[in-house]
């Protein structure tokens, strides 16, 4: 089993304490996020190896070693500012932690991933090229794979249109993009790759490659047989099988772009209700609850 730390939120920059309060007891339980009432309770003696995502992964960097865990990390580094991502940290403080995770757990297993990416009269085309030729040299020597996307349709997006205000990317936009980043990348010894994108860029130097794909999966955990992720049949994703842990709607960085919050409103509500003692990221287990135990 792959732990996904998470997808649904950022729980290395808000929830660690909790997450290694977890770890530390053997197990941790999560609500289906479609059916309330139904916790799959996960133990960590099942888990093979642990995927980090996140925009800020300082607070947990001091107890990486403490972790008895393959370890990967995607870490989402992005050019906006502060009208787009309210409340993640300093960029700069973000590439030095990249930098100590390549050192803690290797090159091969640290990504970044330079996504959304959008433009509008702010953000041109030459805008992401220029940051992204900065964030490539900085990162020179300590990362080997970066992951981007594009922009998609999710109700925050919509309920946050006025202040995107995103351009359509157009053929040249994409092809001015994918050589442009193609180039740089080569130029500081890493590959580039879309995620789960009609628009691959592999015409113009992209590789066609997974965020976490069956040969890295066998090369992270030592073990051949992983399956599919099954919740992404039929679609364009070709990942193995992850665990997430984590719950929607309680990320506080905001960005305008998420699509893990959906209800912004519910975030403060939700992390009121976060005790870091608890098994569950939000709340308590209560006593109506279903416990099914996630087979390995």
């Amino acid at each position: 089993m792959i732990l996904m730390v998470s997808g649904r939120t950022d729980i290395v920059a808000f929830y660690t304490p909790w997450f290694l309060n977890r770890y530390k007891e053997g197990f941790v339980d999560v609500r289906n996020p479609f059916y309330q009432k139904l916790v799959s309770r996960i133990e960590f003696k099942d888990v093979d190896a642990i995927l980090f995502c996140t925009k800020n992964p300082l607070p947990i960097i001091p107890y990486l070693k403490e972790i008895k865990k393959p370890i990967l990390f995607h870490i989402t580094l992005t050019p906006y500012l502060k009208d787009i991502e309210p409340n993640v940290v300093n960029k700069k403080a973000i590439i030095q932690g990249i930098k100590e995770i390549s050192n803690i757990i290797g090159k091969p297993y640290t990504y970044v991933r330079y996504d959304p990416i959008f433009i509008n009269q702010k953000y041109t085309i030459d805008y992401h090229i220029k940051m992204f030729e900065r964030m490539c040299q900085s990162l020179d020597g300590y990362i080997e794979h970066i992951i981007i996307s594009f922009l998609d349709d999710y109700k925050n997006v919509r309920k946050n249109i006025k202040i995107l205000n995103p351009k359509k990317l157009t053929k040249e936009d994409y092809k001015k993009i994918g050589e442009n980043f193609s180039q740089i990348a080569k130029k500081h010894h890493m590959t580039v790759q879309t995620c789960f994108e009609d628009e691959n860029l592999v015409e113009y130097g992209f590789i066609k490659e997974d965020c976490l794909s069956l040969e890295l999966a066998q090369k992270l955990t030592g073990k051949e047989k992983h399956k599919k992720w099954k919740a992404r049949t039929g679609s364009k994703c070709n990942c193995v099988e992850m665990v997430d842990i984590g719950s929607y709607n309680t990320c506080s960085h905001l960005c305008k772009y998420c699509y893990a919050n959906y209800e912004e409103e519910k975030v403060l509500e939700n992390r009121k209700k976060h005790i870091p003692s608890s098994t569950l990221l939000i709340g308590k287990l209560e006593k109506d609850d279903i416990i099914k135990k996630r087979k390995k």
